[in-house]
């Protein structure tokens, strides 16, 4: 097999990447400075708990005397793959009854459709607030891929599934369902 076209990037780019590596007195300001704070972020994070998110360990650092930005604490946690605690749970929008077969797909995922009112696909989703959790159901037609029929409830019930529907039905009126 040729090594040729292995990398996707120039030679030269690789084998400064291979020097800098080598000599770490090579790299950018920015790239030492983070080298030099990722343990300290590290030490933060593990000092308390590994629950500290971006905001905490971000005013932890600043009262130890780093001059840093929150953004930056963000991008070096993101690159050492560390993340804090999240509070509350998350909602069960499903309970899966294990005995049923799961349902098929009947589009065998060609969302094509050769003229409009051929193919409607709907989903539903929730989206939190201050109020708590809303659930919203769509409803599209794959043709022009636009929203045709949409219902927002605060219950996670087929009743608003079925209404996104109607409303559907009702504005386009398909023709061989016209009485």
């Amino acid at each position: 097999m040729s090594r040729e076209g292995v990398l996707p990037i120039a030679p030269a780019t690789f084998y400064d990447h291979l020097s800098k590596r080598a000599d770490p007195s090579r790299l950018s300001d920015r790239a030492r400075r983070d080298e030099a704070l990722k343990p300290e972020i590290e030490r933060v994070f593990e000092e308390n708990l590994s629950v500290y998110g971006v905001r905490k360990v971000w005013h932890q650092m600043r009262r130890g005397g780093f001059d840093i930005a929150r953004c930056t604490v963000a991008r070096l946690m993101k690159d050492i793959r560390i993340e804090g605690v999240v509070r509350g749970k998350k909602p069960k929008t499903t309970i899966p009854d294990k005995a049923l077969p799961c349902p098929l797909d009947k589009v065998n995922r060609q969302f094509h459709a050769p003229a409009p009112n051929v193919l409607w696909v709907s989903n539903f989703t929730y989206v939190a607030t201050l109020q708590g959790f809303v659930y919203v159901a769509f409803v599209i037609d794959v043709f022009v891929r636009r929203i045709i029929g949409w219902r927002v409830s605060r219950t996670a019930t087929a009743g608003f599934v079925l209404d996104a529907l109607e409303q559907a039905i009702h504005q386009r009126r398909p023709a061989q369902w016209v009485a």
